[in-house]
Formats: C-alpha cells, structure tokens, sequence
C-alpha cells in the first residue's frame, strides 16, 4: 500500500484502536488479540491502528512491539489496513516504524514524542528523521507535547512525501481550522481527542469527517451506527446516543486518570472478549464502576 493508498483509506470511514491482550502475568498474549482483530475485522472499520494509545504502546517493550505488529498484520490481512502505532524518542519511533514496515503493516501514526517539551524546529527534526526512515506513510499525532503549526506541517509535507496525515488529539478548535485551511487536501485529518464520538459533528464543520473510535473495541456495531449519524447528518441519533451511552460513559472515564484505556478493556471484558488487564502505571476499573458500565452497554447493544 503506497503512502497515497494509506491518505486514501484515513479520508473515509470508522478507524479504530484495539487494545493489546495481556495475560494474567502482564505478558502479551498473542492468541488473545489474533482471536480480538478476527472478530473485529467484519464490523467495517476502514483500518485498525495496531499497539496504538488504546493498544497501550506506552508500555510496550523494544522486544514485543514486532510481534504485536506482526500478528495483527497477519490476522488481518485481506480484510482491513493495519496502521502501526510509534512514538517515544526519535531512535526508538524509528526503531518501531521500521519493525512495523518489516512486519507488513501499512503505516505508522506517529504519536508524541518523550515528556521533554521540544521547539517546532525539533518537532520537524523529529518528524523528518521517521519519515526519512520508512517507505509507507506516516501520519502525525497533535497531542501532548508534539503540537505542530500549519507552518512546521507545510514544511514537513514539502520535503516529505509519506507523510500523508494529521491527526488531532488537542482539540483547539482555531487550530485545526488554521490547519485544514493552511494543507487543504494535501492530508487526511482524523479526529483524535478521547472518546472522540462526542466532537465528532464540531469536527465534521472544520473539514475533519474521520475520526478513531475506542468504543469500537465493545460495541462496535453502535459504534459504527454513530458513525453513520454522523456521515449522513442524522442528528437525531446522534444525540440520542450521546444521551442513552457516550456522556454517562463519559462520566465513568473521568473518575480516575488514565481511565481512557482502562474502561476499553473493561468494556470488552463485559461483552465476551476479555483482554486481560492494564499494565502500570494505568489501573483496571473497580467493581461498582464495571456495573456502571455494563448497565450503559445494556441499554444500547440489547
């Protein structure tokens, strides 16, 4: 799949993040997630991003992430794009993007890079050595300390035909107006903020219709009827699930920090695809907030 393919394939459709399958020790289970990408595949996400930020790569060993890849690339081939997650410092999100180019994946999201805060001329530097080290495409993260101009994006873009996306994780609404004014159609943007059903329509307005959906890991046919209120403009479901699911969902994933993954994988605990728990620093949810949650599960997938 060439980098315009992967442009191609992030213009259109639900993408989605699995979360990564450990066994009871903490160690990745291969046969877990291979059976996870199988039953996820025939849902009609348009790519599955493969030890991303549900998938909990910010845990994820040097020594793992090949295999991860490599599985999911496997189990899914023939039947949806895999896009690998990277990131972390510019050695180890080379490391990765080419372990995952090796692996057969079709691209890479490269999300930010380690706590340090970095200038925009270090972020492009950052950038442009990942890029430079691959073949397929590469699309960025806007999250955390990795916030990129339109400016430092148009520069990227010039010298770096592969990187084909942008993805937005911060959420400044004149932000990524000034961005899609500034690119055009040179990248596909994906909406990328937490739970990112709940912004989806605002972002649909800025030029942004495609967006990640976690909530695809447990129900992924409400998660795609959503995405299809959102497609055709269909305000009125949208909203009837915002209120029936997605805001008292949200108020569950607020309780504690880092609840964004952990709720993920309790949800898919509940429907029958148990991934095994969070590793640390993250923390599994507690008894009285997982019947929270299978309550709201209830009421949308019964």
């Amino acid at each position: 799949m060439s980098p315009q393919d992967v442009k191609n394939v992030m213009s259109s459709g639900l993408l989605s993040f699995p979360i990564t399958d450990f066994d009871a020790q903490g160690n990745f289970n291969a046969k877990g997630y291979a059976e996870r990408l199988e039953w996820l595949a025939p849902f009609g996400a348009s790519a599955l991003f493969a030890a991303g930020g549900t998938g909990e790569f910010f845990s994820l060993t040097a020594e793992e992430y090949p295999a991860i890849i490599k599985t999911a690339v496997d189990t899914c081939k023939g039947k949806v794009p895999i896009i690998a997650g990277a990131g972390g410092p510019t050695r180890f999100a080379i490391q990765c993007a080419q372990a995952a180019e090796a692996a057969g994946a079709h691209g890479i999201l490269l999300m930010p890079h380690y706590m340090t805060e970095a200038s925009q001329d270090g972020l492009a530097a950052h950038v442009e050595a990942v890029c430079k080290s691959v073949k397929f495409g590469v699309i960025i993260y806007n999250r955390g300390v990795s916030r990129f101009t339109p400016e430092t994006v148009a520069k990227l873009c010039e010298r770096n035909p592969n990187l084909v996306g942008f993805k937005d994780g911060v959420g400044d609404i004149e932000a990524m107006s000034a961005m899609y004014l500034t690119m055009g159609d040179r990248l596909a943007y994906l909406g990328g903020l937490p739970t990112a059903e709940v912004y989806a329509a605002a972002y649909k307005a800025l030029g942004t219709p495609v967006y990640s959906s976690a909530v695809f890991n447990f129900i992924p046919k409400t998660a795609i009827r959503f995405y299809e209120a959102v497609r055709t403009d269909d305000h009125a479901t949208q909203h009837q699930l915002l209120k029936d699911f997605f805001m008292p969902y949200l108020k569950i994933r607020n309780r504690s920090a880092g609840y964004a993954v952990s709720i993920i994988k309790a949800g898919a605990k509940l429907v029958g695809h148990d991934a095994g728990p969070v590793r640390a620093p993250l923390a599994d949810l507690k008894p009285e907030e997982v019947d929270m949650l299978a309550a709201l599960i209830k009421k949308v997938e019964a």
